[in-house]
């Protein structure tokens, strides 16, 4: 989920009547962008989807991965498991139990049984993962989809008067679906083309 966005919600919500591609970027933002200037400029884009496709995961190594540290991450997150379960154990504890002593055992108790667990899933890999990463399924190309009654008010913003095209292709730094060539980037949206006079996305002259 890219930052900024909302959560789940059902598919029903979104879903478009009748889509149609507007324009393709490789970029999330720049797609993003391309939304921002159609709404800054009166566009209705409740009418607007942005499509994240083509979809490949990503992993990128964060360091190396030893015994020591396998069996120290494990009891480090046993401490914090130990000390919650400790919280709640003195929480509901009855008799007048000693508080501290009832934390402070889980949380020795927390990191010893991690700390065995995360060595002994580090010796079973047996050598053959010695790193540890992070990974995500991020899309390679992201699509703007408008509701089709909508779409030439939205490609004559993102072109410029006199400009829309009649097959989707865009003008922001990305392709249309027609495989057209690639604009100038998303600086270029309202303007009639390079060089040209027209307003920049911010409404000012080029």
């Amino acid at each position: 989920m890219q930052p900024g966005m909302p959560g789940r919600l059902p598919m029903a919500a979104l879903q478009l009547s009748s889509p149609r591609s507007l324009a393709v970027y490789d970029t999330y933002d720049d797609a993003q962008r391309a939304v921002d200037y159609l709404s800054d400029h009166g566009f209705a884009v409740q009418n607007v989807m942005i499509v994240g496709t083509d979809l490949k995961q990503v992993e990128r190594v964060t360091g190396r991965m030893t015994a020591f540290k396998a069996i120290g991450s494990g009891a480090l997150s046993g401490m914090w498991v130990g000390l919650m379960v400790g919280l709640l154990m003195s929480i509901f504890a009855t008799g007048g139990r000693d508080t501290l002593g009832t934390v402070l055992w889980a949380v020795i108790a927390g990191a010893f049984f991690l700390a065995v667990w995360a060595g002994t899933g580090y010796a079973l890999t047996q050598g053959k993962r010695d790193f540890t990463s992070v990974s995500q399924v991020i899309a390679t190309r992201y699509e703007i989809l408008v509701e089709h009654a909508t779409f030439h008010d939205a490609d004559r913003i993102l072109r410029g008067p006199g400009q829309a095209s009649a097959h989707g292709s865009q003008p922001g730094g990305g392709h249309g679906t027609d495989g057209g060539p690639r604009g100038e980037g998303p600086a270029t949206f309202g303007q009639g083309g390079p060089g040209s006079d027209g307003p920049g996305p911010d409404g000012r002259p080029a």
